[in-house]
C-alpha cells in the first residue's frame, strides 16, 4: 500500500530543532536486515561509508504532535522522527520494517504504516526514489512542504541529497485508523 499525502502544518518546530545531538548511518544493519536487496550486488558496496550516508535523526514524543499529525493522516501514531540529511549523503535502498512498533505491539495484527513527509519545498538535488504498487521505481522531486507518501513495509525506497542544502523529512509511524 502506498498513497500520496499532502497536509498543511506548521513545520517550524521540526526545522528549528538542534540536529547536532545525533549523527548516524543505516549501512551497518541494512545488508543484514535485507539480504535480498544487497546479496545480488555482492553486499553493501565499500564506497558507502559514514561520510556519505550520514543522517541526523531526532525522535519526538510530544502527544500534541501525535494527535495533530495522526488526525491529519488518519493514523494511530506510535512514533515520530525527523531527519536532516546533509548535502552529499544518501540513505541506501531499503524497506521500513517497523521493528520498534512490532516489538512494542507484538499482539497488534494491523499493518504498520509510515508517512514520509517533506518539511520544506524541493531544492535541486533532493530526491526520493520509491517502489510503487506495481513494483516500478518512481522519482519524487519538485515537492512542496507537507507533501509526501504513506506506505507499508512493502516498498523499497532510497533518499538522496545531491543538492547544496540539507533535506528535511518527518517520519510518522503507526497504524491506519479503523
Amino acid at each position: 500500500m502506498i498513497k500520496e499525502v499532502n497536509i498543511e502544518y506548521d513545520w517550524s518546530p521540526f526545522l528549528l530543532a538542534d540536529y547536532s545531538a545525533h549523527k548516524g548511518t543505516c549501512i551497518a544493519y541494512q545488508p543484514t536486515d535485507m539480504p535480498e536487496i544487497y546479496e545480488p550486488y555482492g553486499g553493501m558496496p565499500d564506497t558507502y561509508v559514514l561520510e556519505n550516508t550520514t543522517i541526523h535523526q531526532l525522535w519526538w514524543d510530544d502527544n500534541k504532535y501525535f494527535k495533530e499529525l495522526g488526525d491529519l493522516l488518519d493514523v494511530e501514531v506510535k512514533s515520530i522522527s525527523t531527519i536532516k540529511q546533509p548535502p552529499g549523503n544518501c540513505v541506501t535502498r531499503h524497506r521500513d520494517f517497523f521493528y520498534k512498533i512490532k516489538t512494542e505491539y507484538p499482539e497488534d495484527t494491523r499493518t504498520p504504516v509510515r508517512a514520509n513527509i517533506y518539511l520544506e519545498d524541493w531544492d535541486p538535488g533532493h530526491i526520493i526514489q520509491y517502489e510503487d504498487d506495481k513494483g516500478e521505481c518512481q522519482n519524487s522531486t519538485h515537492w512542496k512542504a507537507g507533501e509526501g507518501f504513506l506506505w507499508d513495509e512493502g516498498h523499497e525506497h532510497i533518499s538522496m541529497n545531491a543538492g547544496l542544502k540539507a533535506k528535511y523529512t518527518i517520519q510518522v509511524s503507526g497504524f491506519l485508523k479503523e
